[in-house]
């Protein structure tokens, strides 16, 4: 039978419901979105999806609620929101529906969850505390989400549903952001991976264009690369490598003699024709050649040495 309605609960809404929504009325996109708590909704029929609401988790029922007890748990043991429970069902088929390769869906289907969707699950929970994100936790994707949220004295009869309706396109931007960005690291992989393979011994990794690296750079165990070079628009760039995503420490450090430098200056103290710009933090200069990037990353490879 087909969807014709997507059931969450009324009142003021979270990410978790939200971020499933964004799920499914993509899948859906004929089926109404109804938020409301009346039992003639939350109760299952075969044309309903119903999630957040509802004191019950039937995948074959389609009612993916995750406040009752015992709540859903993961195998590992850890709670599911309804957004996990949403992905965990629907998540293979959202990802096709953005024209996923087939052969990456159950990866990036895993980073997804892991990455994205088990934080959303563990905070919605009580399972982990805002303050883990420290001065940040005002910042992070449910509580910027909630803050989308109607002021406490908006007294429209309507005012939680428009602020969910307006809140649903933002929450859908940072999803697909982070599926296309999981996709696309995909397809650099074996992008990266040649390029380390020509590189041989060479301590600088020449891409075709700016992608990500780091994954490839760990799995081929290419722990001898110190900086990255790549065009970009007209100009072409050196950038050190981050020691992790968790760090702004590199592998290599640019010459401190080039530090904030541009045109003139940089050419000057590097000797490099072209040489146009370098950061004052050393992780990345510029250079309007391939030729001059090149003799850049030589003597930035010295000067390590």
């Amino acid at each position: 039978m087909t969807i014709t309605h997507l059931v969450t609960h009324s009142g003021g809404f979270h990410a978790d419901e939200l971020l499933s929504s964004v799920v499914l009325t993509r899948l859906f996109p004929q089926a109404v979105l109804l938020r409301s708590r009346d039992r003639q909704w939350v109760t299952p029929a075969a044309n309903k999806i119903i999630y957040d609401v509802g004191g019950a988790y039937d995948g074959d029922a389609q009612i993916f609620d995750h406040h009752q007890r015992p709540g859903p748990l993961r195998e590992d043991g850890q709670p599911f929101s309804s957004f996990g429970l949403i992905w965990a069902h629907y998540g293979r088929a959202y990802l096709a529906s953005m024209d996923v390769p087939a052969d990456d869906i159950a990866a990036i289907h895993t980073k997804f969850d892991t990455k994205f969707v088990l934080p959303i699950d563990l905070l919605d929970n009580g399972a982990m505390e805002p303050s883990v994100a420290g001065p940040l936790s005002i910042l992070t994707l449910p509580a910027l989400l909630g803050s989308l949220k109607p002021v406490f004295d908006d007294t429209s009869p309507t005012a939680d549903d428009d602020a969910f309706m307006k809140a649903l396109p933002i929450a859908r931007s940072f999803v697909e952001a982070q599926i296309l960005n999981l996709a696309a690291k995909n397809r650099a992989q074996g992008i990266v991976i040649e390029a380390i393979s020509k590189a041989g011994t060479s301590p600088i990794l020449e891409l075709p264009m700016g992608m990500p690296y780091r994954t490839a750079l760990d799995q081929a165990e290419a722990d001898h690369m110190l900086f990255v070079i790549h065009p970009r628009g007209d100009d072409w760039t050196l950038n050190g490598i981050k020691l992790s995503n968790d760090t702004f420490e590199q592998r290599a450090d640019l010459p401190a003699a080039w530090a904030g430098l541009t045109d003139t200056a940089l050419e000057d103290a590097s000797g490099v024709k072209g040489a146009k710009f370098c950061h004052n933090a050393r992780f990345i200069a510029v250079a309007s050649t391939r030729d001059g990037i090149l003799k850049m990353a030589d003597i930035a490879v010295q000067n390590v040495q």
